[in-house]
């Protein structure tokens, strides 16, 4: 058997039970890392030409399995596929529309585009991860899900609260609207699937925006596609789906509505909670709180992750967090937290 397949973390992938958790965490390429923070000073380019440079970002990519965690996943953004469609992003430093789509008809402008002729920099920075590890680390894929990044767009940069000018393009143009979205659900599953031929294991949809919209506003029209996407991949690779919500916004069903075979999950439920709603078999992915990894005590956030790792049972769960590391989080915190976890037994 292929060495990935027979990783920690494809068997929690695949539900078995694991002697611990395999860890890995959102945003881990990049933001706390001293060793990225160098190689940016280093190199006079811009968040998103970064993205389209295969060695510095495979180089990326690659620093925390110097940490020891058990997946890698290829530095890039959400936004990246928005710029082929017709919509690109600058990050100054964070992500602004380079020019305002000012009209409906800039929304239906928006086009799918051939994959491996506008993002060929991501296939050879897949290959070169491949190389480095030997094809020996489970390597993740991942993509912005639809309505996320229709936020993103309207709003010109990172979504807020109140969503004025997408509330009113959803409210204003409903049908021109679902077809901006179906437009980005075929984008986005040809993006995912063509990271799998380049050599994502897994892949993981993020609906970062999820906690700006209200319950109904989200099973209009995220869910959908989300639904779209994770039948569309099936066969394919196995699909993670994370939503980004506040407490009690969503009911556990509606994650589980999406359809992806690993649902990652925020703090505002324990993992055995879910599992009391999806099945006990349920694969799930996270839920260490990202502000307590930023604050500390390290004895908080040991005491935490051993909550955790015990909620999720050494069976189908995958250590993460609830969300992305935080700039600001101390390095030193994360690299405990990683041994914390690699070390950790059940008799221990």
């Amino acid at each position: 058997m292929n060495a990935i397949y027979d990783s920690l973390f494809w068997r929690a992938v695949r539900g078995e039970v694991t002697a611990r958790p395999p860890v890995w965490f959102m945003r881990q390429a990049g933001r706390s890392d001293p060793r990225y923070r160098a190689l940016r000073a280093s190199v006079p380019l811009d968040l998103e030409q970064l993205f389209q440079t295969p060695d510095i970002a495979a180089e990326i990519s690659l620093l925390p399995a110097l940490w020891g965690v058990d997946a890698l996943i290829i530095f890039l953004d959400i936004l990246s596929p928005l710029g082929p469609m017709g919509a690109p992003f600058v990050f100054r430093p964070g992500p602004q529309l380079e020019a305002s789509l000012a009209s409906v008809g800039d929304f239906l402008a928006l086009h799918n585009f051939d994959m491996a002729r506008e993002m060929p920099y991501v296939a050879e920075t897949f290959a070169r991860m491949r190389n480095a590890t030997s094809s020996t680390v489970p390597l993740i894929g991942f993509a912005g899900a639809p309505l996320t990044l229709l936020a993103f767009m309207a709003e010109g940069g990172s979504p807020g609260a109140g969503l004025k000018r997408t509330r009113e393009l959803l409210q204003r143009h409903p049908r021109e609207m679902r077809r901006v979205l179906g437009t980005l659900t075929t984008t986005i599953t040809d993006y995912l699937k063509y990271q799998c031929a380049c050599g994502a294991h897994i892949v993981q949809l993020f609906e970062s925006a999820a906690y700006l919209f209200t319950r109904a506003e989200y099973l209009e029209y995220a869910l959908p596609c989300q639904q779209q996407i994770f039948e569309a991949l099936r066969g394919t690779a196995p699909g993670v789906f994370f939503a980004r919500v506040l407490d009690e916004q969503l009911a556990v069903t509606d994650l589980g509505a999406a359809g992806a075979d690993i649902v990652s999950l925020s703090t505002t439920r324990s993992i055995r909670e879910v599992r009391e709603v999806l099945g006990t078999s349920a694969v799930v992915q996270g839920n260490l709180d990202n502000q307590l990894l930023a604050k500390g005590p390290l004895e908080a956030i040991a005491e935490a992750a051993r909550a955790c790792i015990e909620a999720g049972e050494c069976r189908g769960h995958i250590f993460n967090l609830n969300h992305g590391i935080l700039p600001h989080t101390p390095h030193d915190h994360v690299t405990f937290l990683v041994d914390y976890v690699k070390r950790y037994t059940k008799n221990s």
